[in-house]
């Protein structure tokens, strides 16, 4: 590859250095669909994994709290492994890693297996995501061909979730639900052979050191308070319950304690001790609550109470994903004239409209009445979000902590999205009991507990649009990156 200050090269060496970077961008942007896609796939597969595996409803919901919480907190030390490993080392071993992973769940014979898979997925998705971006950033070092690179790359993983939700659907319903987890193997084998023939080595130079007690505070803390909110269901004052989540927040604490001490951290805390930064990674968090965790029981009233087949409800899912694509470039048309801030307030607020809309719902409704108007809100209300969301995370961030803040960012969305899960479990299991112990029929009893959660999703908006209002303060020049390359760059992040 070549860089300033080096000899130009041929014009017939030029022309296959071009063709081999945009065959490395295809190579990195199919294992980051992977990823993001894995994050949803196997939401509409669920009904009927849970019924073949005899899960109950909690032990349900961790096959997607697993994955998003591993994810989620180990995103940050898998991006030091790959800059102080090798990226390119990384890269190949996470995608083995995830196939075979993705291949032990598809071959599952009991819940815990499915659940321990699914937590493995996480584990190499975070080796394997930040070594992806890692290698693109080293690949397009500059110029017009890396923002269209990244461009591509960010599409590619926004795009994502919708992606999952449809071949979720055609894989449940053609084939069989476990083929969900076992497609990946397919793509880990393409990226896999595209990566030994394509990549080359490149990894951070000098005295690097892996902050692991900060890694190990932060998995032991995150986990426990996801757990504790899980016990929940059994009551808040139970003693396991107060236990776990006492024994997060202290492993937290011990968190920051580690990351002001060490001299490399993994998280420094000046990234996300600036107040719009703060806020930014809190709204991102209760964005992903609701994106992870209240979506995926709109996915079980489809398929359970309304009877759709896999694939059309992973159609009808899609309506959200559709306005958010659509309204995206008038929504970045806007950002420059209003600033960030009344987008960062007015979009949750939306967003809360379209579920408390959606909590109506009923076991005869129908979806063209009580589902889709609510999706089509929804996602409006997002895209006001999702357009200033990263670009905030890098306000008046150091050029050399723009990676440790795009991660962090990206964190948020994986570990709100477990968090959710967890606590719209404990929503909807309270309510959907209530309703069988007065003698509801089973299909209403459900419906009650999905609109809990709904209900619950619309109040965690109200609080993002609260977080905004209160965190996110500047002028539209202060909150708008002025064109740094590494900013430009960073906000491309999937």
């Amino acid at each position: 590859m070549s860089t300033p200050g080096t000899p130009s090269l041929s014009p017939q060496a030029s022309t296959e250095h071009i063709r081999r970077r945009w065959w490395i961008l295809a190579v990195l942007s199919l294992t980051q669909l992977v990823v993001v896609l894995d994050g949803t796939i196997v939401n509409i597969a669920l009904p009927q994994a849970q019924a073949e595996l005899g899960m109950s409803d909690a032990q349900r919901q961790w096959v997607v709290t697993a994955y998003a919480l591993v994810f989620g907190a180990l995103l940050l030390l898998g991006g030091r492994v790959a800059d102080y490993w090798g990226r390119r080392r990384a890269f190949l071993v996470g995608l083995v890693g995830f196939g075979l992973a993705s291949a032990w769940g598809g071959l599952a014979q009991s819940g815990g297996e499915l659940v321990a898979a699914r937590g493995l997925q996480g584990l190499f998705a975070a080796l394997l995501a930040p070594a992806a971006l890692g290698l693109l950033t080293v690949t397009f070092a500059s110029g017009r061909d890396r923002n269209v690179a990244f461009a591509v790359y960010g599409a590619i993983g926004g795009g994502g979730a919708a992606v999952g939700l449809l071949l979720g659907g055609v894989l449940t319903q053609y084939a069989d639900w476990r083929w969900c987890l076992l497609v990946n193997i397919v793509f880990a084998i393409v990226g896999l052979v595209g990566g030994l023939v394509l990549l080359t080595e490149s990894k951070a130079e000098g005295d690097n050191r892996y902050d692991l007690w900060g890694a190990v505070a932060a998995i032991g803390g995150l986990g426990s308070l996801v757990y504790g909110f899980t016990l929940a269901e059994d009551g808040w004052a139970e003693p396991g319950t107060i236990g776990f989540l006492a024994l997060g927040v202290v492993l937290l604490a011990l968190f920051v304690l580690v990351e002001s001490r060490v001299d490399q951290p993994l998280l420094p805390l000046r990234v996300v001790a600036h107040r719009v930064r703060a806020g930014a990674f809190v709204v991102q968090a209760l964005i992903g609550s609701v994106l992870i965790g209240a979506t995926l029981y709109l996915t079980f009233h489809l398929q359970i109470v309304m009877g759709m087949s896999p694939l059309a409800s992973g159609l009808a899912n899609v309506a959200m994903t559709v306005v958010i694509i659509l309204a995206v470039p008038a929504v970045t048309n806007l950002l420059p004239k209003i600033g960030p801030r009344p987008l960062m307030i007015a979009g949750p607020l939306i967003a809360a409209v379209g579920l408390f809309y959606l909590s109506g719902i009923s076991p005869e409704g129908s979806y063209a009445v009580e589902v889709l108007p609510a999706l089509l809100v929804l996602g409006l209300g997002l895209s006001f979000v999702l357009v200033p969301l990263q670009n905030l995370a890098l306000t008046g961030v150091a050029p050399h902590d723009a990676g440790a803040a795009a991660a962090t960012v990206n964190a948020a969305l994986q570990i709100g999205g477990s968090i959710g899960v967890a606590v719209f479990t404990v929503v909807y299991t309270r309510a959907s009991d209530a309703a069988f112990a007065d003698g509801a029929a089973p299909a209403a009893a459900l419906t009650d507990g999905y609109s809990a959660t709904f209900v619950a999703a619309g109040i965690a908006m109200v609080v993002a649009a609260l977080v905004a209002a209160l965190m996110i303060r500047g002028t539209k020049s202060d909150l708008l990156p002025q064109g740094d390359d590494d900013a430009a760059r960073v906000v491309h992040v999937g």
